[in-house]
C-alpha cells in the first residue's frame, strides 16, 4: 500500500488553470462512488476550494500511481488536457506532511486563514460518507484535523489573520483610499459574500448592493448590513453609483460579461469601475478588463496585497510547523504497525477461539464449581494466551516496515494455519473486513 496526493493549488498553477479542474460536491460523490472501478485505488478523498484541488489516496504499492490518478483526476474533473506541468506528487511522509500543512493553513494563499480547516473536514466527511474511506486515510485525516487545532489553539496564527475576502476590502482600500465615500456590489450570498460585507461595513463603505440568483438570500443578506437587494441580472445597470463591485458566487460560467459592462460605464461618465473576483471559476469574464475605465482583479492578485501582519505570522508559522513535525513523526509511528494489525487481530482471534472451546470441555467434567471459581478459571485461560501471544507479537511489531516483515507475515500464516480453507475466512478476506470495521 501507498499514500500519494496528486493535486493543484495556487503555487502551481495560475486561477484560469485551477477554475477548468474546479468540482462540485456532487461530482465529486459521483466520482467516489464509482472509486471501485478503478482497479488499484483503494481509498480516496477530494478536496477542492478556490486555491487548490487535491486527490488523496491510497493505492497498491505495485501500480503506478501517477498514471492511475491522472486518469482519475480526468473522469472526475471531465478534462482531458494535459497539465501535468502545474501537478504536484507527494507520496507517503510527504503526502502526510502536506496534508498536514494544509489542514495547519501553512499552505494557504494567506497564513492562517481559517477556512480551510473546515473545508478539510468537510472533504473527508464527504468521502466517508461515500464509503471511499477506510483505516489509513480515516487515521490519517482525523489526525490531520486535530494538527490543524493545534496549530491554532497552540500558536497566534490566526492572530489577525487576513482571510481572502479581508484581502478583496484592502485591495478596494489601495485603489480607492477611504471606501466612506463609495458603494459596493457584491454578487453572491454565501460565506464568502456575507464575510466581504462584513469587511466592507467595517471599512466604512457608503452603502452595500447585494445581487443573488435568489432574491431572497439577497435580502436576508442585504438586512444585516442595513444594505438593499437588486435583481441579478441588472445589477450593474440599475446601480451606476456603486465604484466596487465584489464577486463571489458559485456559477459554473461568467456572470459579469463586456456587454453589460459597457452599457453600465456609459451611465457612469468616466468615473472608474473596480471589479474584485473572489470566485473559482471566475465570475468576471476577463474582456471585461479591456473596457477603458474597467479595471479587473482575480482572486490571484490578493497575493500581493500588503498584509501588515504578514511578519508576525510567519514567526507563528515557525512554531506551527514545530506542532506538524511532531504530528508527522507520531502518526508515522503509528501506520508502521497497520500492515500487521488485521493478521495480529485474526492470530488473537484464532488463540481465543481455541480458548474458549478448551474451557467450555474443561467446566463441562468440573460442574461442582462455583460461578466465583468458573471466573477465576476463564480469567486464569485469558492470561494464558495473552502472555503466550505477548513476545511473538512485540517482535512482529518490531519487523513492520523493515525487510524482515513480509517474513514474518507468512511465518505467522504458515504457523499458525490462518489460510485454512473451511474454518475461517483467508487472511486477505479477513483483513478487507478488519479495514472496513475501522
Amino acid at each position: 500500500m501507498q499514500l500519494v496526493v496528486l493535486g493543484l493549488n495556487h503555487k502551481t498553477a495560475p486561477v484560469e488553470v485551477r477554475e477548468r479542474f474546479s468540482l462540485t460536491k456532487e461530482q465529486i460523490r459521483s466520482g467516489l462512488r464509482h472509486l471501485g472501478e478503478y482497479g488499484g485505488i483503494n481509498e480516496a478523498v477530494v478536496l477542492s476550494t478556490c486555491n487548490r484541488n487535491e486527490f488523496y489516496a491510497v493505492v497498491d504499492s505495485d501500480s503506478d500511481e501517477s498514471e492511475l490518478l491522472k486518469t482519475f483526476w480526468s473522469d472526475l474533473t471531465g478534462n482531458e488536457e494535459d497539465i501535468s506541468e502545474y501537478l504536484y506528487i507527494f507520496k507517503d511522509e510527504k503526502c502526510i506532511r502536506h496534508l498536514f500543512n494544509v489542514a495547519s493553513s501553512l499552505d494557504s494563499l494567506v497564513i492562517g486563514e481559517g477556512q480551510i480547516l473546515s473545508q478539510v473536514k468537510q472533504a473527508y466527511t464527504l468521502a466517508h460518507e461515500e464509503g471511499a474511506t477506510s483505516t489509513i486515510l480515516n487515521t490519517l485525516f482525523h489526525r490531520a484535523i486535530t494538527t490543524g487545532k493545534r496549530v491554532r489553539t497552540e500558536t497566534r496564527i490566526a492572530f489577525n489573520a487576513v482571510s481572502v475576502s479581508y484581502a478583496a476590502v484592502e485591495l478596494a482600500r489601495q485603489i480607492f483610499g477611504e471606501l466612506n465615500q463609495s458603494a459596493a456590489l457584491i454578487f453572491g450570498a454565501g460565506k464568502m459574500a456575507e464575510l466581504t460585507a462584513e469587511n466592507l461595513v467595517g471599512r466604512g463603505v457608503k452603502k452595500i448592493y447585494v445581487a443573488n440568483r435568489h432574491k431572497d438570500k439577497a435580502e436576508e443578506m442585504a438586512a444585516q448590513f442595513n444594505g438593499e437587494a437588486v435583481e441579478f441580472d441588472e445589477a450593474l445597470l440599475h446601480n451606476p453609483d456603486v465604484d466596487v463591485v465584489v464577486t463571489s458566487t458559485g456559477a459554473p460560467h461568467y456572470v459579469v460579461t463586456p456587454w453589460e459592462t459597457q452599457l453600465a460605464m456609459k451611465k457612469r461618465h468616466g468615473r472608474p469601475l473596480v471589479f474584485i473576483d473572489i470566485a473559482v471559476p471566475r465570475d468576471v469574464d476577463p474582456e471585461v478588463d479591456t473596457i477603458p475605465g474597467v479595471t479587473v482583479y482575480n482572486i490571484d492578485d490578493l497575493e500581493e496585497v500588503v498584509d501588515e501582519h504578514r511578519q508576525e505570522r510567519e514567526k507563528e508559522a515557525h512554531e506551527a510547523r514545530g506542532i506538524v513535525d511532531e504530528e508527522v513523526k507520531s502518526i508515522l509511528d503509528k501506520f508502521q504497525y497497520l500492515s500487521f494489525q488485521p493478521l495480529m487481530a485474526r492470530l488473537s482471534k484464532r488463540a481465543d477461539m481455541v480458548r474458549s472451546r478448551e474451557l467450555r470441555r474443561a467446566l463441562g467434567k468440573l460442574p461442582a464449581l462455583s460461578e466465583s471459581d468458573r471466573r477465576i478459571v476463564e480469567q486464569m485461560s485469558r492470561m494464558i494466551v495473552r502472555k503466550l501471544l505477548r513476545f511473538p507479537m512485540m517482535e512482529i511489531n518490531a519487523s513492520a516496515g523493515t525487510d524482515r516483515e513480509q517474513f514474518y507475515i507468512e511465518a505467522m500464516r504458515s504457523l499458525f494455519k490462518l489460510d485454512v480453507i473451511g474454518e475461517a475466512e483467508s487472511s486477505e478476506t479477513e483483513n478487507r473486513n478488519w479495514n472496513a470495521q475501522q
